[in-house]
């Protein structure tokens, strides 16, 4: 298994890349030109910890992607009395429980919305190198609320903040969420920029992925994404899931990150290569999989681009 599952299984956070870089995030010192993002893009990423990157993916892969979804979920639609089936496998980590998370990870529409140009190059600007490995991550069907099925959002970090993790995280939005009440992302831009004077405030015994946000709730951002935008935030954002309060919006969308490859660590290297080979998903506290096997049973490995190599780690930077 190599050490992607070491330390993981108490953890948030994704077992697919290393839990945080040795490699520093961009700090431009590099001198390098920003690829995707502009000046103005830069300064409100390092002032708010996150930045929306326009029409990373074209519609009809967007559309492609999120018809996938609702397939692989067994879900229509149109028709609303399929999206309140009982989950097939029971969350550990009870805030994800409801959110509609889609344990689906290596398809080839999965691949080709990680291996887009645009949306590796956006992931270059953010850590000011060329060589990157993309997690293996799932996607979201956000259903809204109804009775018996209600999701009251949540704010969380994945890694603990007091370890000053090097990572960022990301999401693709496979349909319009530019409704504030329809679910969706949501973060404290305050609380990233003023945590250890705010760390200050809070008892000894605070819980480091879930913070106290009482007081805090005028300062939630409720970020809205068109079809297609991709979405990265810094991992020292605390961040979550609104609750999804529309009458018939559904939230859907695909988590995309990338971190500098580590390309020495041979037992990583290995379990990701199996993993989108033989359609193998990560294992971990917030990871519950998919009883069917669909991915090994449906469908085949996904063809990667000579891109899509590098970012799997299939063939060396």
């Amino acid at each position: 298994m190599g050490m992607a599952k070491m330390g993981h299984k108490d953890i948030p956070g994704n077992p697919s890349t290393a839990t945080t870089s040795s490699s520093k995030l961009n700090d431009r010192s590099n001198g390098k030109p920003l690829k995707v993002l502009s000046e103005t893009d830069w300064d409100f990423w390092k002032h708010n910890g996150y930045i929306i990157i326009k029409n990373a993916v074209p519609q009809e892969q967007v559309l492609t992607t999120a018809n996938f979804l609702w397939e692989f979920e067994e879900k229509d639609p149109d028709d609303r009395e399929t999206w309140y089936a009982p989950p097939r496998a029971e969350m550990k980590m009870k805030e994800l429980t409801g959110t509609g998370m889609v344990e689906v990870y290596n398809h080839q529409y999965l691949w080709d919305n990680r291996q887009m140009p645009r949306v590796y190059d956006a992931f270059v600007d953010i850590w000011g190198t060329e060589k990157l490995w993309v997690t293996i991550d799932r996607a979201n069907l956000n259903f809204p609320n109804r009775p018996g099925h209600e999701q009251q959002g949540f704010i969380h970090w994945d890694y603990d903040p007091e370890t000053r993790p090097q990572n960022v995280q990301g999401v693709l939005a496979l349909a319009d969420q530019t409704d504030e009440e329809m679910g969706g992302f949501q973060c404290i831009p305050w609380l990233y920029r003023n945590y250890d004077s705010w760390k200050s405030t809070q008892p000894e015994d605070r819980d480091h992925f879930q913070p106290n946000i009482e007081g805090l709730e005028d300062k939630i951002v409720k970020v809205k994404l068109k079809a297609g935008d991709l979405l990265i935030f810094n991992s020292t954002q605390p961040h979550g899931i609104r609750p999804n309060k529309s009458k018939n919006k559904v939230r859907v969308a695909q988590y995309i990150s990338m971190m500098p490859a580590e390309e020495n660590d041979e037992g990583l290297r290995k379990w990701r290569i199996n993993s989108w080979k033989n359609r193998i998903a990560p294992e971990g506290y917030a990871f519950p999989g998919d009883p069917r096997n669909w991915e090994q049973n449906k469908y085949e490995t996904a063809k990667l681009s000579p891109l899509g190599e590098k970012l799997l780690g299939l063939t060396p930077w």
